[in-house]
């Protein structure tokens, strides 16, 4: 099984998006499925994009991921960048959708698989934020739009991300802790893996006594310097990162 997460995706990383293309030809020959945990795409306006006239760029993706998905099951998770993916698109590639955090029975034990946001609750700005964008008739409201103005709103909204992320503090965009405490407790899980926070690590802690691992997936850049991306890996062997070698 493998997982990854936090590609962003787009026209602006060509490099980044062979990068991809070339992991799901890996993987379709070394894994026994995918999951990948959201933020696949920089932006994600709405299903209809990729189902009547996607760009070259992002035809090609999706192409590689219906192939992927002919070989082994792929599940597609929603990220704070693409959180509109539905399943629209799911149903169109072959691939699966999750919806939140899921617990897998894996060789490893139960492992809590999401994108990581939720965990992130001392970003106060940030979770009210998604609490709008994620309420039903703002969605609606948003997908009747032309395409045009959809792209433009996300492009704006991108931006503001962005420029927002210099005034907080390092430990307010990363998990909190006691948020990964609650969702240890509340899933029974033995591990959880989680991407958003761009901060790959393999963590060791103690939940109530008990020994739990929380493995964060890398993000994926090869458009910049320094160049970085992998995955994670549950077998028979453990659970660990595999980065990508160029």
């Amino acid at each position: 099984m493998w997982l990854a997460s936090d590609m962003h995706l787009g026209p602006a990383s060509p490099h980044t998006r062979d990068a991809f293309l070339k992991f799901l030809e890996q993987a379709c020959a070394q894994a026994d499925a995918l999951f990948l945990c959201g933020d696949i795409f920089d932006t994600w306006i709405g299903d209809d994009l990729a189902l009547t006239d996607p760009p070259a760029w992002l035809d090609e993706v999706l192409l590689a991921l219906a192939r992927t998905a002919k070989a082994i099951p792929v599940w597609l998770g929603r990220g704070n960048r693409d959180f509109l993916i539905g399943p629209g698109l799911t149903s169109h590639l072959g691939a699966r959708l999750l919806k939140g955090p899921v617990c897998l029975d894996t060789p490893q034990g139960h492992v809590l698989v999401s994108h990581g946001d939720e965990y992130c609750t001392a970003d106060l700005g940030y979770q009210r934020f998604k609490r709008i964008v994620h309420t039903g008739w703002i969605q609606r409201v948003f997908l009747r739009l032309s395409l045009e103005r959809r792209q433009a709103i996300a492009e704006w909204a991108r931006r503001r991300s962005m420029a927002s992320h210099g005034g907080k503090a390092p430990e307010i965009m990363d998990v909190t802790p006691d948020a990964v405490l609650d969702a240890f407790r509340h899933s029974g899980a033995a591990a959880m893996i989680h991407g958003h926070t761009h901060r790959p690590a393999v963590h060791g802690l103690r939940v109530d006594g008990a020994q739990r691992l929380r493995v964060v997936l890398p993000d994926w850049d090869l458009d910049h310097e320094p160049s970085r991306g992998g995955w994670a890996v549950i077998d028979t062997h453990g659970i660990r990162l595999q980065p990508l070698v160029q």
